[in-house]
């Protein structure tokens, strides 16, 4: 999975790698993204990281900020 394999470099603690995995999961599930290598579940993952990494927290947040890069490819 991208995601963990991407926060294992971080200084994300348990709690905020929890909200940012669940927020993963969630836009994964809502596309349709179960292909381990899919490059969308990459884009995905990195965008979430990149919004969390600037501060934001919240896993709603965080699944827009995937969707809206989303839109863009």
């Amino acid at each position: 999975m991208p995601i963990y394999r991407l926060l294992q470099n971080t200084s994300f603690g348990p709690e905020h790698i929890s909200i940012i995995a669940a927020a993963f999961e969630s836009v994964c599930r809502e596309l349709h993204l179960a292909e381990r290598e899919d490059p969308l579940r990459d884009l995905v993952a990195e965008k979430i990281l990149e919004c969390a990494q600037k501060g934001e927290l919240d896993p709603a947040q965080l699944e827009q900020c995937a969707r809206e890069a989303l839109r863009g490819h």
